[in-house]
């Protein structure tokens, strides 16, 4: 089986026993609304980070052990599909590991945060990099819609604060005030080079990352469904999610919504480096 890192890590370092991350691949992709491709994406991942390097600036996550479990099924509805990620991520926080989630589509969210909350017994707050709010109530007839992740979430009691986004209807903005978002959109971080921010004091200290690549600008990541100019920079939208663990700890996170175009791997490679990057981020 493919495993994350797996030309880098030693046989202690990829063993289940001592890993603090645990890789969950999901080739999700049942409502995509643009552009196709999601359910390559964490293939496409874990092939490419065969090319990274073991140490990034934040540290080196290998030496934490990484192990890769076998991608979960999507076939059948997406409640049984969300209640079989939910079931993996909640049994790796309650065996004390961080689990890291490889999408696939955003919709894959909701299942992943339940099963982190249900293992820690207490509600988390969300942090999401995205060109979207994802705060639709349905989005074409389907509540769990990758466009309706973070209302669903909301719904449940989670908190939720987010960047960097660009496109929204007038349904998410007040949904936003009804559910007392925390967020700061893409045209302000941009064009006033905010590289940090500071959570509200009342956000939860448990924090899930939920990383959506079309967060970033296309120029940056074209391999996306629905890719949206305006978005944030590479060092920027690390930043951010650096900024927002201060003081905090790390429950879980996902990357989503990359679709791999085959003429390149630049953006795979991408992808990746920004797992790395987030796990080194917490290590």
């Amino acid at each position: 089986m493919p495993m994350f890192l797996d030309s880098e890590l030693t046989e202690q370092e990829r063993s289940i026993t001592g890993a603090k991350f645990v890789i969950v691949p999901m080739p999700l992709e049942k409502t995509v609304s643009y552009g196709a491709g999601t359910a390559q994406g964490p293939d496409a991942i874990i092939e490419a980070s065969n090319e990274l390097e073991r140490i990034c600036p934040d540290g080196e996550p290998a030496l934490s052990g990484i192990f890769t479990v076998e991608p979960v099924g999507c076939e059948g509805t997406l409640p049984e599909i969300m209640e079989r990620l939910s079931n993996q991520t909640e049994t790796i926080v309650s065996q004390g590991k961080i689990p890291v989630t490889l999408g696939g589509e955003h919709s894959l969210t909701f299942g992943a945060v339940s099963g982190v909350s249900q293992a820690l017994g207490r509600k988390v707050g969300i942090v999401q990099i995205d060109a979207h709010a994802d705060l639709r109530v349905a989005y074409q007839g389907e509540k769990h819609s990758h466009a309706s992740v973070m209302n669903l979430l909301c719904e449940e009691g989670h908190s939720l604060a987010h960047y960097g986004v660009r496109a929204l209807c007038q349904q998410e903005v007040e949904a936003r005030h009804g559910f007392d978002v925390t967020f700061i959109d893409a045209e302000e971080l941009v064009t006033g080079n905010i590289q940090s921010i500071v959570l509200p004091t009342d956000f939860p200290e448990d924090i899930y990352i939920s990383f959506d690549v079309d967060g970033l600008d296309p120029s940056i990541m074209p391999a996306t469904g629905t890719p949206v100019p305006g978005g944030l920079g590479y060092y920027q939208a690390l930043n951010i999610v650096r900024s927002s663990l201060r003081g905090r700890r790390c429950v879980g996170m996902d990357i989503v919504e990359l679709a791999p175009n085959a003429q390149s791997q630049a953006w795979d490679f991408t992808a990746a480096q920004i797992v790395y990057r987030m796990m080194a981020m917490v290590t």
